[in-house]
């Protein structure tokens, strides 16, 4: 949808410029510091074909903003909002690419056509690289104990457009509810993709190339269904974690719930022979949060050693409330040969435990390089865990140093990190914004030289049309990914999937 920018005859002097006809306040008292906007693109990098970072001034009654690139401007009023025409941004970011946009900032704060600030200009730069087009994400109320009206969504980044992949609420009742989550695509595409579905018509719906099927992976040998997936890059398997997964509430300190495992255990699932198969489910550890190298020779996982202690009587559930902050996760690999599906033994890349702290969600850059994890002080989900942030190690590192990609963190919880097929983009699930909801963040990820620390520049906010929507929705962003096409599949078609028999897979 095109926005067509308003202006107001202010008593004034003012200069026009660019074809949306604004004008920008001559006399404006000068301020000699940045303005404060929502959200905040100052200074940021965006990809080169990101659609336009539309953002608002709170407290402002009137704001005008001037874009300038080359010999080009284009000026914008309105309200508190700044809403950049797309004809306009694909011209600039255009103009722009490799080098920056100059960003003014005009505000008027009493709608007194005398009283204008102008704010210190600030730079958006456009790098020379592009972003995956498509990103999806759960949408979910931080309910605890709900699920009503669970939403897959995927998202255009080159435009405002979100659809559903899949809502609960085409099936469910008001006596059955469906959990539905972890949806995991092949190599960022969607050819190959799968989410699971839990309770009422429950099942993993795998989709293989224009074939959809339902499968019930909970076997006599395993503790549950596939939990965690993550499809190997090129074969048709998916390693699955399988989890019994508890919640508590904490009635002290900041936190308001804990998630946690009593047990779980790797699995691999062969799609084409339905067959699954264990990869370690050694009783005292812990094991979660697959991810496979992007040439498949690696299985990287978290790994936490618990043991039950023998003397206590009360059950598993009570003795991990009793001792949650004991359990700190490393991330270890195993070797993984193709010809006959089975795992070497494992190998420690990031000890966690011994700097008392827990790291969760691997992911391994396109060029294997690099390994992004969250890392915070304790268990599993890192989401509720305002210390968590966002580290990264060079795994041509020999020394496997670990360092905190501080542009990308915030003060508050960061978790599942991801990077885009081209490595050049990490994005983030952060509740910066309110403590409450996670929102998606991405920051650009230069190319790092040999011996060079790995750092990324400032993150920024996936942009709105309307730049107030994310204040005003009550829903988180989970499990953000980046995806190199929509997803094609109609909610219908995996609606009618979902309410056949599930097949069961076979235990190898």
């Amino acid at each position: 949808m095109k926005h067509l920018t308003s202006y107001i005859i202010l008593l004034t002097s003012y200069i026009l410029f660019s074809c949306s006809n604004a004008s920008v306040p001559e006399n404006a008292q000068q301020v000699n510091k940045l303005p404060v906007i929502f959200p905040d693109y100052t200074e940021v990098t965006l990809p080169a074909n990101l659609c336009a970072p539309n953002f608002m001034v709170k407290g402002a009654s009137q704001v005008v903003a001037r874009f300038s690139v080359g010999d080009k401007q284009f000026v914008y009023r309105e309200d508190n909002k700044v809403i950049i025409d797309d004809d306009d941004w694909n011209d600039m970011r255009d103009a722009a690419k490799g080098k920056s946009i100059k960003v003014e900032v005009f505000c008027n704060y009493g709608n007194n056509a005398y009283e204008w600030k102008a704010y210190k200009p600030f730079s958006i730069y456009i790098a020379n690289d592009t972003i995956d087009p498509y990103i999806s994400y759960r949408l979910i109320q931080p309910s605890y104990v709900a699920y009503e009206g669970l939403v897959i969504a995927q998202r255009n980044l080159t435009s405002y457009s979100e659809k559903d992949i899949y809502t609960n609420s085409m099936l469910q009742t008001e006596a059955e509810g469906q959990c539905i989550n972890c949806h995991s695509y092949q190599n960022y595409s969607t050819s190959r993709m799968l989410f699971h579905m839990r309770q009422y018509l429950g099942g993993t719906i795998i989709v293989d190339n224009d074939k959809i099927s339902k499968i019930n992976l909970k076997t006599d040998s395993t503790i549950s269904a596939g939990v965690y997936p993550a499809w190997h890059p090129t074969l048709n398997l998916v390693a699955f974690s399988t989890n019994n997964t508890m919640q508590t509430f904490l009635t002290k300190g900041t936190g308001k719930i804990e998630v946690f495992d009593t047990a779980s255990d790797l699995i691999l699932y062969d799609v084409e022979q339905n067959t699954v198969s264990t990869i370690v489910n050694d009783s005292n550890h812990l094991e979660s949060f697959p991810t496979w190298s992007p040439d498949g020779k690696y299985l990287y996982y978290c790994d936490a050693h618990f043991e039950y202690a023998p003397n206590d009587t009360t059950s598993k559930e009570r003795q991990v409330i009793k001792r949650y902050t004991e359990i700190k996760y490393d991330i270890l690999r195993r070797p993984f040969n193709a010809d006959t599906h089975t795992f070497g033994e494992a190998e420690m890349v990031f000890d966690a435990a011994a700097l008392n702290k827990s790291a969760t969600l691997p992911r391994i850059s396109p060029d294997g390089r690099f390994l992004v994890f969250a890392l915070g002080g304790y268990g599993c989900f890192h989401v509720w865990h305002n210390d968590a942030d966002i580290c990264i190690i060079d795994l041509t590192d020999n020394n496997l140093t670990c360092s905190k990609l501080s542009s990308l963190n915030s003060k508050l919880s960061e978790s599942y990190p991801s990077f885009s097929s081209n490595g050049r983009w990490v994005m983030t699930a952060s509740r910066r914004d309110d403590g409450n909801y996670t929102r998606p963040y991405i920051s650009y990820f230069p190319p790092v030289k040999a011996g060079q620390k790995p750092q990324c520049r400032k993150a920024f906010a996936v942009p709105q049309e309307d730049p107030e929507y994310n204040t005003l929705l009550t829903r988180s962003y989970n499990r953000p990914e980046f995806m190199k096409q929509p997803v094609k599949i109609s909610p219908k078609e995996f609606a009618a999937t979902a309410k056949t028999e599930a097949v069961k897979a076979n235990y190898k």
